[in-house]
C-alpha cells in the first residue's frame, strides 16, 4: 500500500470511527485529496471496497503500510487525520482513540511534531489567516 492508499484507508477508518460520517469530514477529505494529489475517482472506489472489509483487517493493513513510510510522511498522515477529525468543530473520543493508537502506540511519534504539520494543513484548508477558538494561528 502506498502513501495515498494508506492515507485514504486511514481516512476511511477515521470517518467510520464514531459511526457518524459528517459532511464537514467529507469536505475536509476532498481538500485532503486536492492537497495530496489523490484522484477522487480512485479514492471513492477504494472507500467502496473498504466498506466491504473488516475494520480490524483494514487497521492492520494500514499500520503495516504506514510503518513502511518515512517519519515525515507518517506525521503528515496523522496530521491529516487530526484535521479531518476536527472538521465538525471537535474530535470525537473514538476518533481520538484511533489517532492515538496509530501515532503513539504503533508509531511512537511525538504529538508536538504532528501538531506543527496539522497547523500547516489547517492553513491550507482555511487559508493563511486561520483562526482557532478566535485566536489567529
Amino acid at each position: 500500500m502506498d502513501y495515498k492508499n494508506t492515507l485514504s484507508s486511514l481516512f476511511f477508518l477515521l470517518i467510520q470511527a464514531d459511526g457518524n460520517v459528517s459532511e464537514n469530514e467529507m469536505m475536509r477529505g476532498k481538500q485532503m485529496l486536492e492537497a495530496e494529489g489523490i484522484d477522487e475517482a480512485k479514492f471513492n472506489l477504494l472507500l467502496e471496497k473498504l466498506k466491504l472489509q473488516d475494520r480490524e483487517s483494514i487497521f492492520k493493513d494500514c499500520v503495516n503500510a504506514i510503518k513502511k513510510l518515512n517519519v515525515k510522511t507518517q506525521i503528515r498522515c496523522i496530521a491529516w487525520l487530526c484535521v479531518v477529525a476536527n472538521a465538525d468543530g471537535f474530535m470525537d473520543k473514538k476518533e481520538w482513540m484511533l489517532i492515538y493508537k496509530v501515532y503513539h502506540t504503533e508509531l511512537g511519534l511525538r504529538l508536538d511534531d504532528i501538531m506543527l504539520v496539522q497547523k500547516e494543513l489547517n492553513a491550507f484548508v482555511h487559508g493563511k489567516e486561520f483562526n482557532s477558538l478566535g485566536v489567529k494561528m
